[in-house]
């Protein structure tokens, strides 16, 4: 934090610390025993005494420890404390003691095929655990992808579908970069580009529209998807003659994303997991495909 409110942290906790104090030695001190206020409610009188010595030296000591707590502990504006603690320090650590203990475990597959992690049960169940823990939010509980991010259970693999690239994915993250071609092709290209498009997919189309648009594609598109429309996993282009599209296949969300574009992004891993978790992730990942294929 900066200076200015480091200052104002420090004159806050001070003073509160110090009030506490004098209102409690007040507290102590005030009132005479046995001596009422001469308050009285439907028979009930309201004594003036000073704060029982028990009370009095509970709550002194609670100042103290609040005392100590800062000196030792962050709190006091950016004051680190002697101790030096901090949450991320203790998340290291814990990390630490985690890696050692678990590190291990975890490295006994590091030389196993994706093939044979996913059919090997006690692999499985590491990779579903970290599967629901890093991958789920996105990829839902079961794998399937929801609008916008893949489903990992059939058979289309945007990025390749061998144990590299699968791994690469997970360890490196993925950038996927559709362009806007809205200013570029106007209205009337972008519709009869869309068109083109769902012909590719096979289905009923006006052809008017998309003789052009198998032009525009042809100058536009053909770099990335193919001159086929088939894609290519070394770009992460997407095949569009199989309808298996991220953001939909109506008319409308075509055209949105030629004029808009798209830029999915997936996180890298690699520091979070290590090498050896995102391994067995990736043997996780690859059974999850399997179960289309069987």
């Amino acid at each position: 934090m900066s200076t200015m409110v480091s200052i104002f942290v420090m004159l806050g906790v001070g003073l509160s610390l110090l009030a506490f104090f004098l209102i409690l030695q007040l507290n102590k001190t005030v009132g005479k025993s046995g001596k009422t206020t001469g308050h009285s409610y439907d028979g009930i009188e309201e004594y003036d005494n000073p704060l029982p010595s028990w009370w009095y030296w509970k709550f002194l000591i609670t100042i103290v420890f609040a005392i100590g707590y800062l000196i030792y502990y962050p709190g006091f504006g950016n004051w680190k404390g002697i101790g030096e603690w901090s949450s991320v320090g203790q998340y290291e650590e814990n990390v630490e003691i985690a890696e050692a203990k678990y590190g291990p475990v975890f490295a006994q597959y590091r030389d196993m095929p994706l093939d044979e992690l996913a059919a090997n049960s006690d692999a499985n169940k590491m990779g579903r655990r970290l599967f629901a823990n890093n991958c789920a939010v996105c990829h839902g509980a079961a794998g399937m992808g929801s609008y916008g991010f893949p489903n990992l259970t059939d058979k289309e693999w945007i990025w390749g579908s061998s144990d590299d690239a699968i791994s690469t994915t997970i360890l490196n993250g993925r950038q996927a970069g559709m362009p806007a071609w809205g200013a570029i092709l106007g209205d009337k290209g972008v519709a009869e580009v869309s068109e083109y498009v769902l012909q590719l997919a096979g289905r009923d189309v006006d052809e008017k529209l998309a003789t052009p648009g198998q032009t525009h594609f042809q100058n536009y598109c053909v770099a990335c998807h193919g001159p086929e429309g088939k894609g290519n996993p070394m770009l992460g282009a997407p095949n569009l003659t199989n309808e298996i599209w991220l953001y939909g296949n109506s008319r409308d969300r075509i055209r949105h994303i030629v004029v808009n574009g798209r830029n999915g992004v997936m996180p890298a891993f690699e520091d979070k997991l290590g090498p050896d978790r995102v391994h067995i992730l990736a043997g996780y990942v690859r059974s999850l495909a399997a179960k289309d294929e069987g």
